[in-house]
C-alpha cells in the first residue's frame, strides 16, 4: 500500500510535451504555465521559438539532457525536445479535498482506466456534469498528457482532478472518509467482475449525495482488491443487442443521471 498522504509534483500539474502542445499552452491567456525544459540538444528556428513564446508568457526556460527530456515526458517518441509543467488550479491530493469540512462530492474513480481516449472524455463528461472530483490514480491509469488533454478538447486542464497512489488507496480513503463506493458494471471489460450478477440497476438504486462510483479498466475490469470496498454493483440496463458499453460512454449515463437526480451540478 503506498502512502495515501504522499504528494506528488504530478498532483499540481498537467506535463504536455511537443513543439506545437507547448507552443499552445505558452499562448493561451488562461493557463498559467510554470515552466519550460528544453533539451540542451535542441537548436534552430523551432528552439528559437519556443524561447520566445515562454519569454512572452513571462515562463522561465530550463535546459535539461534530452535523455532527461525524454524521462520526464515519458514518451521519447513525441517529445520533441521539450515539455512544459501546466498548473492546473483545481488538481490535487484526494487526501487533502477529503481533509475538507464539506468533501466534494459524488466523484468517480478510474480503475486500470489506460486509455487515454477515455481518460479524456472521462474528464470532460465529469466536468460538464459538476461531480465533485476525478480520482485519478497516478499508478494503473493512462498518464495525464497531451493525448488525455487532447481527448478531453482542453477541459482536463480545469477538471477537479484528485490524485493518489493507486484506485486501492482511493477505496479506501474514501471508504474511511464515509462515502459509499459502488462499482459500474456496464463497460466494455471481459472481466467478470465488469458484469456482476448482484449489481442492481442504475436507474433504481439509491444512491446517498456523498458517494464514489469505481469505473473498471477496459481489459480487466474492477481490480479484485478495489471490489473488495464495493458496497454494491450497478449495472445500465441495456435492452438492445449490445453486451457491454465502453468505460468513458457508462461513464457518461452515471453522470448525467447524477445530474438528473441532483447530486452533481
Amino acid at each position: 500500500m503506498t502512502d495515501p498522504n504522499a504528494v506528488s509534483p504530478k498532483d499540481r500539474f498537467f506535463t504536455v510535451y511537443g513543439r506545437k502542445p507547448v507552443l499552445e499552452a505558452l499562448a493561451d491567456p488562461e493557463l498559467e504555465v510554470d515552466k519550460v525544459i528544453l533539451a540542451d540538444t535542441a537548436r534552430g528556428p523551432a528552439a528559437s521559438e519556443i524561447r520566445g513564446a515562454a519569454a512572452d508568457a513571462g515562463v522561465a526556460v530550463q535546459h535539461a539532457s534530452a535523455h532527461r527530456v525524454k524521462v520526464l515526458a515519458g514518451n521519447g517518441k513525441q517529445d520533441q525536445g521539450v515539455l512544459a509543467d501546466v498548473v492546473a488550479p483545481r488538481m490535487r491530493p484526494l487526501a487533502q479535498a477529503l481533509a475538507d469540512r464539506t468533501p466534494p462530492a459524488p466523484v468517480l474513480v478510474l480503475d486500470g482506466v489506460t486509455t487515454p481516449a477515455n481518460v479524456g472524455m472521462i474528464l470532460r463528461t465529469a466536468t460538464a456534469a459538476g461531480l465533485g472530483g476525478i480520482v485519478v490514480p497516478r499508478k494503473g491509469v493512462a498518464a495525464l498528457d497531451p493525448l488525455v488533454v487532447k481527448a478531453s478538447a482542453g477541459v482536463a486542464f480545469r477538471a477537479p482532478v484528485l490524485r493518489t497512489g493507486t484506485a486501492l488507496d482511493a477505496a479506501e480513503q474514501l471508504t474511511d472518509a464515509g462515502f459509499a463506493v459502488y462499482a459500474l458494471g456496464s463497460t466494455d471489460s471481459t472481466s467478470t467482475d465488469a458484469v456482476h450478477d448482484a449489481a442492481e440497476p442504475l436507474f433504481d438504486a439509491e444512491l446517498p449525495a456523498r458517494s464514489a462510483f469505481v469505473l473498471g479498466g477496459e481489459t480487466e475490469g474492477v481490480d479484485p482488491e478495489v471490489a473488495g470496498y464495493v458496497a454494491s454493483w450497478l449495472s445500465i440496463p441495456m435492452p438492445g443487442d449490445v453486451e457491454s458499453l465502453n468505460v468513458s460512454a457508462a461513464a457518461a449515463v452515471l453522470c448525467f443521471e447524477l445530474v438528473r437526480r441532483g447530486h452533481a451540478g
